[in-house]
């Protein structure tokens, strides 16, 4: 649960804090769970849930919808394979809150847009906006990662 904690938190110190937060929460509605799909999908709905409470806390998330934006832009499967999980990770964690926020709900965790815009208070446009721009920007950052790849000799 942690590593979903740090995907969310701002720094180590925010998602040790997502974590503790989380398991007082899984500790005091245990008795909520009703034995329906699995204990971890339910305790990982917490997590998710609580570092979107302290997210909203602190933050305000609002970009406009840009149409021309929201054209389904897709990493290319080339640029994502020739790199590491660690490395991507790193990469999305340099996202900017609400875009990192959008991308992880959506491509890691699985909501769609309409299930995102109700989490967050957002329209359905932010999120495909925010998550079109987090694509974007993923995708610039990838290319400079294997041009500096390429210049330095390394296999890709």
């Amino acid at each position: 649960m942690y590593g979903l904690c740090l995907r969310y938190a701002s720094d180590e110190d925010d998602a040790k804090d997502i974590l503790q937060e989380g398991f007082i929460k899984v500790y005091s509605k245990i008795q909520q769970y009703g034995f329906k799909g699995s204990f971890e999908g339910w305790v990982r709905k917490i997590f998710v849930n609580t570092a979107l409470m302290r997210f909203r806390s602190n933050r305000i998330i609002h970009v406009e919808f840009d149409e021309q934006l929201c054209k389904d832009q897709v990493i290319s499967e080339e640029l994502e394979s020739s790199h590491g999980e660690e490395e991507l990770l790193k990469l999305i964690d340099e996202l900017t809150p609400k875009y990192k926020l959008v991308f992880n709900l959506y491509a890691i965790e699985g909501y769609s847009h309409q299930e995102i815009s109700a989490m967050l208070n957002i329209s359905e446009g932010t999120s495909k906006s925010n998550l079109s721009r987090a694509r974007a920007i993923l995708q610039g950052k990838l290319r400079v990662l294997q041009d500096e790849k390429i210049k330095q000799g390394e296999n890709i």
